[in-house]
């Protein structure tokens, strides 16, 4: 999990005020632990106005602080992350989330660029199946 400081340090480097709004956000999201939704956060920060919480998060995305998480139900959930290019594993059973890095997919996004004459932008994959934990669990001894 990442220190306040230096989810303060990303936004400030980013060229965005950290104003005290955000800070308290920031606090709200690291106590919020690995996965949240925006009502948790709306929630856990009291002293901030639901509007100013979804701008937010919005910017706090745009930047790279925090990305969005498809679940396997469908809904939407946003967790912490380091930046960068990645994607997500999400159990089905326990609903943990990793990143993965790494998708070699290049080459079919480049063919269905071709094949429908889209210019890819970007591309989302989310992976989901059982946890190494949970597959031990249902695993018969």
């Amino acid at each position: 999990m990442p220190a306040i400081e230096s989810l303060e340090r990303r936004i400030t480097g980013s060229g965005h005020r950290l104003t005290a709004p955000r800070r308290a956000l920031l606090q709200t999201l690291v106590g919020l632990g690995d996965r949240f939704t925006a009502e948790q956060v709306v929630e856990g920060s009291p002293g901030v106005g639901r509007a100013t919480v979804f701008r937010s998060l919005r910017l706090l995305q745009e930047i790279g602080v925090i990305c969005q998480v498809v679940l396997d139900d469908g809904a939407t959930a946003y967790r912490l992350t380091s930046g960068g290019h990645h994607h997500h594993m999400s159990c089905t059973e326990c609903g943990a989330v990793n990143d993965f890095s790494g998708c070699n997919i290049d080459d079919l996004l480049e063919e269905l660029a071709r094949r429908t004459g889209y210019q890819v932008e970007a591309h989302r994959l989310e992976v989901y199946g059982l946890c190494s934990d949970c597959r031990e669990t249902r695993t018969p001894s």
